[in-house]
């Protein structure tokens, strides 16, 4: 009874939000967009990774209607990377796992509108032919149409966990072999050059397995929460997870307003847990006053300690020892007009 209770007073607060939430200027020019990330489209088996389609369906009539930039991947970077403009409401849908509904379902609603999409690969499911993810003729038809591949790795492991007797040689020498394997793959099979963009299979990394991404030459991408601004760490740019249960249009709709919350320096950057646990997170704002309105919480929703605000920065950290595998701390500030700043910093609690 109180989950349900709780549950319906957030939704009621979603919608009070957004109706206040003002029109958005259609013209000039943003320093920031979103990014949504996909994985399995209607599959009803997977909820935790699959997006129903009447909520995709729902979504892409409200980018239509709301007359959103759609940009593939690339070209965001590429603006960032030149400081070249990026319209207002400008938005890149991307998936990774490349499964077979990417083909089936998501691509035909997209080839209608003449939009773009971003797939991340790990190549080895593709080369063994498995039934549920696509092949690699559908990946060309698709590219024909506007679609591009990037990397997602090779066969999809959790990076920052080493094998069993594995040096540090030798582990970052296999992140090496996963990445530049797959791109080579995607090269010969997809017969053009590859963007030099790199999601981390889990959204999981450690400043290691970043390191090596950046030596590469990738743009790297996780699964945490937010915009994406100028100033965006591009070892790992974030983007919002849409599946089943958080692909609703109040929240669909105040992710695509948010704003990259106005950062100096988040430390630590570093995801991987050392012996604090639970850790302590420090923004350092370029905006003074701002640290009064921000708060900040656990993936579960539930709220973090306050250790330190100061007009400029702010000090959190959760009230329990966080558990083994993937935390988040997201930290969200009203901006104006309906519109919330937002930062999320993944954890990692592994050996």
């Amino acid at each position: 009874m109180i989950k349900i209770l709780y549950n319906g007073c957030m939704r009621i607060f979603y919608l009070l939000l957004l109706l206040f939430i003002l029109p958005w200027p259609v013209h000039g020019s943003a320093d920031h967009a979103v990014v949504l990330m996909y994985h399995r489209f209607d599959e009803g088996r997977y909820p935790s990774t699959s997006i129903r389609l009447d909520q995709f369906e729902a979504q892409l009539a409200y980018l239509e209607h709301e007359e959103y930039t759609i940009w593939p991947l690339s070209r965001l970077v590429k603006a960032l990377l030149n400081n070249t403009p990026i319209p207002p409401r400008t938005v890149v849908l991307s998936v990774d796992d490349a499964y077979r509904s990417v083909y089936e379902v998501a691509y035909p609603l997209l080839r209608k509108r003449g939009w773009p999409m971003t797939v991340f690969v790990s190549t080895e499911a593709v080369n063994q032919g498995r039934a549920d993810v696509m092949s690699w003729a559908q990946m060309r038809e698709m590219q024909q149409q506007g679609m591009e591949f990037a990397n997602h790795s090779y066969s999809h492991p959790h990076l920052p966990q080493r094998l069993a007797g594995e040096s540090q040689p030798q582990w970052e020498a296999r992140i090496r072999l996963e990445i530049e394997r797959a791109q080579q793959d995607l090269r010969e099979q997809l017969k053009v050059e590859p963007p030099m963009l790199f999601a981390y299979p889990y959204g999981e990394y450690d400043a290691t397995v970043a390191r090596i991404v950046s030596e590469l030459g990738y743009i790297g991408f996780g699964q945490h929460s937010g915009a994406i601004g100028r100033d965006s760490d591009r070892r790992a740019l974030p983007r919002y997870a849409m599946a089943e249960a958080y692909a609703g249009m109040d929240r669909f709709i105040l992710r695509l307003r948010s704003l990259p919350l106005p950062l100096k320096q988040a430390s630590p950057w570093e995801p991987r847990i050392g012996d604090e646990n639970p850790p302590i997170l420090s923004l350092h704002l370029k905006e003074t006053g701002l640290a009064a309105g921000i708060s900040c919480f656990l993936g579960d929703g539930s709220p973090l300690e306050i250790i330190e605000r100061q007009p400029q920065s702010l000090s959190v950290r959760a009230n329990k020892a966080l558990n083994p595998g993937r935390s988040r701390y997201n930290c969200t500030a009203p901006a104006g007009d309906g519109r919330f700043y937002w930062f999320s910093q993944p954890w990692l609690n592994i050996d």
